[in-house]
């Protein structure tokens, strides 16, 4: 993985959305909010991103949203 480039992944079964920063060893991982985890790489900077029940928190409001703009064209 190149330096700058995300990698996005999503687990069906788990529902769990997952973005990938940055590869390597990690620290620790952080839940900031509910279902929201951030992961912290050894240097301190964010790796990656997990949202659990993804359907829910991510998809549903995008989709909600993707539809207003549709109907606003």
């Amino acid at each position: 993985m190149d330096k700058g480039e995300m990698k996005v992944r999503f687990d069906p079964e788990a529902d769990i959305l997952y973005i990938l920063i940055e590869e390597g060893p990690l620290k620790d991982t952080v839940e900031i909010a509910e279902d929201l985890f951030i992961e912290i790489a050894e240097d301190g900077s964010i790796a990656g991103l997990e949202v659990w029940r993804a359907r829910e928190n991510v998809l549903k409001s995008l989709l909600e949203h993707i539809k207003v703009m549709i109907q606003e064209a």
